[in-house]
């Protein structure tokens, strides 16, 4: 795996070393159980897999470049580079300006820019229509693109397709950056609908099957389909991608609710000709957290923290699955744990930041599971877990904590 060349105050001294002695130990990653480092009164229980991913790592290196080869040059971001405040908010300090925010509002005119200005795609891709609009303006998107490389094995797998005259079935927030992208690229290709779940995908189904009438597709899925989208010959051949923040196994889900459904139409003979297996398009890190996190449920922890943007997919589905197991609290940083024992964290249901008092249950050892979104510094997490020392007793110097870990890991 590719070493990244990113800012040293993105990195950390606990987490960091954590997660070196877990490759050391095993480095297939066939084991997704948690590290736990015990300070006596509190145990963590560390993800095997979490924080910065390839193409995370991938954008924020290409970012900084930016910096340091266009000295004296504007330089803007299509919108957020990746979803977290820190790493954006770093970013806007050193110069970058943003001309988007994340559902492709213009926070700034295009009709500023000029040949000589700098602008970064972000990790999420762009649309076909923006980057039409950036070339007719001069402007070379090629040099700092930062697309995540996983995105762009979807953009193919969709063009392969529609040269197979499939029609296209996108798992996604139809909203979210990525999600617009991929439309925008398989909507070039192929007939084109994005389903946010299950629940959507079924109402498909039953579009497919006859069991609902063909003109309720055009309003229950408005503003997700390609303009002129046929149900009548558009939903006989279909093949299922994804954003590839969601969850891996709802998009399997997604994708058996479907193969099942032309099976019904079609017999299992015709299978063939009317679903494409695309299970190949699924990002491995996304995997590899949600599979580290089903191992973090293991612990049965006494409470579960999870770090990242509270804008973040990927991160909101590792709360999904957390707070199924134990009380979840999903913060943006640190500053987030009170001094009091109060606790203000985003409620994913309401879409809101509401404050817990005494979120720290009487239990000693008091267990607790700590993970991040793949957009999280892992130094981010660092503090967060040097706050929650502060507050307990009698802890285990860090250093001795690691010691220990580091022994094991060398049996």
């Amino acid at each position: 795996m590719k070493e990244f060349d990113i800012p040293e105050f993105y990195r950390s001294p606990i987490i960091s070393k954590v997660k070196q002695m877990r490759k050391v130990m095993d480095p297939r990653k066939k084991d997704f159980s948690p590290s736990t480092l015990d300070f006596g009164s509190v145990r963590f229980h560390i993800a095997r897999h979490f924080g910065f991913c390839y193409g995370v790592e991938n954008a924020i290196e290409i970012s900084y470049k930016a910096l340091t080869e266009n000295r004296g040059k504007r330089i803007f971001l299509l919108s957020q580079m990746i979803h977290n405040p820190n790493v954006n908010a770093d970013l806007i300090e050193n110069g970058i300006q943003f001309l988007q925010d994340t559902e492709g509002n213009e926070l700034i005119s295009f009709d500023i820019l000029k040949p000589e200005d700098v602008v970064i795609v972000p990790a999420f891709g762009t649309t076909l229509e923006t980057i039409s609009l950036l070339e007719s303006k001069g402007i070379d998107i090629k040099e700092y693109n930062t697309t995540c490389p996983f995105v762009e094995k979807v953009w193919n797998r969709s063009k392969k397709l529609g040269k197979e005259d499939q029609s296209i079935v996108i798992h996604g927030k139809h909203k979210h950056e990525e999600t617009r992208a991929t439309f925008s690229h398989s909507s070039k290709s192929a007939p084109s609908v994005v389903v946010r779940d299950l629940e959507e995908t079924k109402v498909l189904a039953e579009i497919i099957l006859g069991k609902r009438p063909e003109e309720e597709f055009y309003n229950y899925f408005e503003d997700k389909h390609t303009p002129h989208f046929d149900v009548k010959k558009d939903l006989l051949k279909l093949g299922v991608v994804n954003q590839t923040t969601m969850l891996a196994t709802e998009t399997q889900e997604i994708a058996n609710m479907i193969k099942q459904t032309m099976e019904e139409k079609f017999g299992d003979n015709e299978i063939k000709e009317h679903f494409a297996d695309t299970r190949d398009t699924l990002c491995y890190a996304t995997n590899d957290n949600q599979n580290a996190t089903y191992g973090l449920m293991k612990a049965n922890a006494d409470v579960a923290i999870v770090v990242g943007g509270y804008n973040s997919s990927n991160t909101t589905h590792l709360v999904e699955l957390l707070e199924t197991n134990s009380p979840t609290y999903f913060i943006n940083a640190e500053n987030d744990i009170k001094k009091d024992g109060t606790i203000e964290h985003f409620d994913i249901h309401k879409k809101e930041v509401t404050t817990t008092s005494d979120f720290l249950p009487n239990t000693t050892p008091l267990d607790i599971v700590l993970t991040s979104g793949s957009s999280c510094p892992d130094a981010v997490v660092d503090r967060v877990l040097h706050e929650l020392l502060e507050h307990f007793e009698n802890v285990k110097p860090i250093k001795e904590v690691l010691k220990e870990m580091e022994t094991i890991s060398e049996k």
